[in-house]
């Protein structure tokens, strides 16, 4: 491969990543001797190359970026020899990918417009607060539900001129932020390394790295958590909420691929509470109140807020 095909920022997401994964692993992990007078945290480049079986010179090349020609059997022994998880793995992949000449891949992805089916299938989902996510977090569609629930987020000044959210910009730009999400701290690592995950498969996305370059300019947790490289492909779990008009929430929520293109990432996000517990009954209210407005069709002015619970 010709280096001068390959993006300069992905050299240095590839050497970035496997820094920092070969500086995570000790020597009795990786099964090897351990020694006092060891002046690098982790594993040497030498090391990593005796446990991938390739050579110090191979392997030093593919630390600098250089790995757009990389067999898959090479790249599952250095994943295998980093002790990748399943989400670092498909990362490392995806950046080998992405390294290929530009000629071979587009300069941009093409945003995805929600098409009306998607929109009447969250719209059917009365019961669960339920929206769509790209791959640079923007919620690209949401039912009425999400939209109460998520409220902090649509009515943030961080939405863009047309009220779309993004969620990393709200959890690292809004301060409302650390109060809405009652585990931040969570919400920060996981947002930004769904973030990173993104940057490995369209590194030349113009508008990505002009998101990525705004919240590093402007975010000090930002950049703490960029500079770890964490990635995450999938968010499922638990989210404690404190809602404005209801109060504490604790919800789960499940990640769905939905395929709205060929290249695009898309997921459907659904929001629900466990029956029987306060928080149902809370998210009740919320439907209830969703509802009412949506029936009441009121885009615009002050909407009448639920009760204290």
């Amino acid at each position: 491969m010709n280096d001068m095909d390959q993006p300069a920022g992905n050299r240095e997401e590839i050497r970035d990543f496997l820094t920092r994964r070969r500086a995570k692993i000790t020597p009795a992990q990786a099964g090897l001797p351990t020694s006092a007078r060891r002046r690098v945290p982790g594993l040497r480049r030498e090391e990593v190359a005796v446990l991938a079986g390739v050579s110090t010179e191979w392997y030093t090349r593919l630390e600098k970026g250089h790995i757009g020609g990389v067999s898959e059997d090479v790249l599952d022994a250095v994943a295998r020899a980093l002790r990748l998880d399943d989400d670092e793995r498909t990362y490392l992949f995806d950046l080998a990918r992405s390294s290929r000449p530009a000629s071979r891949t587009p300069s941009r992805r093409r945003d995805v417009e929600v098409p009306p089916r998607v929109q009447w299938l969250l719209d059917s989902m009365t019961m669960s607060a339920a929206f769509v996510r790209n791959g640079r977090t923007d919620i690209v569609g949401a039912n009425p539900l999400a939209r109460a629930l998520f409220a902090p987020m649509f009515d943030s000044a961080t939405a863009d001129k047309h009220g779309r959210p993004n969620i990393t910009r709200y959890v690292f730009l809004d301060p409302g932020a650390h109060d809405f999400f009652v585990d931040w701290d969570a919400a920060g690592v996981a947002t930004a390394a769904l973030l990173r995950a993104e940057v490995g498969r369209e590194p030349r996305d113009r508008a990505l790295r002009e998101l990525v370059g705004e919240l590093s300019t402007l975010s000090p947790e930002f950049r703490s958590q960029w500079a770890a490289h964490d990635v995450l492909m999938r968010h499922d779990g638990v989210k404690r909420l404190q809602h404005p008009d209801v109060g504490h929430l604790e919800l789960t929520f499940q990640s769905l691929d939905l395929p709205l293109s060929d290249r695009a990432v898309h997921d459907l996000i659904i929001y629900t509470a466990e029956p029987g517990t306060p928080s149902e009954d809370r998210l009740k209210l919320l439907t209830i109140w969703a509802a009412t407005q949506s029936r009441a069709e009121q885009p615009t002015g002050h909407s009448p807020q639920p009760g204290p619970f």
